[in-house]
């Protein structure tokens, strides 16, 4: 693929998604309602590294939700993808991601690792002897993804630990049903806190791109997974990535992809690159609005779709 036509469809899409209007800031966290709703930023890193980026793509936000994937990883390079889609699950809920009537309809087991339920008990299962261990390895997995030092933001996580009761809720809910391998509240603490990390476009798109080269990240050439893990996650990623709409994305779209509610999307075109996106205003289901716009548009310029048929080729007589 030429490199004018990625920038093309980098510049033809933050103009697409500028276009669009509706949705609004998540407010039950304060700090999310704070951030400026007219930002937007997209950016495409390859993978072999090369980044493309246009608006607002170099401003920090909370990853929110899409920390998911990346301590998702970590557990899974601690006790590997069997364990964890016995542990976990691999399935969607189609409810929305805090939902507690989810957990009951399945005697508290978590379908996905990357709704809520599921994400607390993945954290409960991230290697370390305390909050502040576990925490460490979290921090660090993101960084390596990102290429760079990832920071905990002081003012997002306190924002976020004073308002998260459902997510406590829900802690103790699976440590009833034996579905927190540990902690409960430690489990829920550092979930809080990985959500609290600042990121730009251009960290999720290279974040991204380290899955779609197969573990390794395009930046720092380091293995940060083993590449039998990827598609795993990837197919996490394509199951629940967007909630009750990942239907409608795979439908739409056709990429592995996750949201959060800090206003970012990344979706991942496994062996080429990644695609990310940031502006704050969610849809009903808690993701961007304009971000959706501009990664789909991006994909759809470039014919990136993984269930789009390929130029066959004829088996040999």
């Amino acid at each position: 693929m030429k490199r004018s036509e990625i920038e093309a469809a980098v510049t033809t899409g933050l103009a697409a998604a500028q276009a669009v209007s509706g949705g609004k800031n998540a407010d039950y966290i304060p700090f999310l309602a704070s951030v400026p709703s007219d930002l937007v930023g997209l950016a495409v890193v390859t993978t072999d590294g090369t980044t493309f980026k246009a608006g607002d793509a170099d401003y920090p936000f909370a990853i929110e939700s899409i920390s998911k994937v990346f301590t998702l990883a970590l557990v899974m390079e601690t006790i590997g993808a069997a364990a964890v889609r016995e542990k976990l699950g691999a399935d969607p809920t189609g409810l929305p991601f805090n939902s507690v009537v989810a957990l009951e309809l399945h005697q508290g087991k978590p379908l996905s690792p990357l709704v809520n339920a599921g994400a607390i008990a993945t954290a409960s299962l991230v290697p370390g002897t305390d909050a502040e261990s576990g925490w460490a390895a979290i921090l660090h997995t993101q960084s390596r993804f990102a290429g760079r030092p990832i920071t905990l933001s002081a003012e997002v996580n306190a924002s976020e630990q004073a308002t998260n009761f459902h997510n406590r809720a829900i802690g103790w809910l699976l440590y009833s049903a034996g579905t927190c391998y540990g902690d409960p509240v430690r489990a829920v603490d550092i979930y809080t806190r990985q959500c609290s990390t600042l990121v730009s476009a251009v960290d999720l798109a290279t974040m991204g791109a380290t899955l779609a080269a197969g573990g390794i990240n395009p930046r720092t050439r380091e293995r940060v997974i083993a590449a039998d893990h990827v598609p795993p996650i990837l197919a996490e990623m394509m199951m629940e990535g967007f909630y009750t709409a990942s239907g409608d994305w795979a439908y739409t779209v056709g990429l592995p992809g996750k949201s959060g509610v800090g206003g970012g999307i990344l979706a991942v075109v496994p062996g080429e690159m990644a695609i990310a996106a940031f502006a704050p205003p969610l849809d009903a289901a808690g993701n961007s609005v304009r971000g959706q716009v501009a990664v789909a548009h991006v994909a759809h310029a470039l014919g990136r779709n993984l269930f789009a048929p390929r130029a066959a080729t004829a088996l040999p007589a």
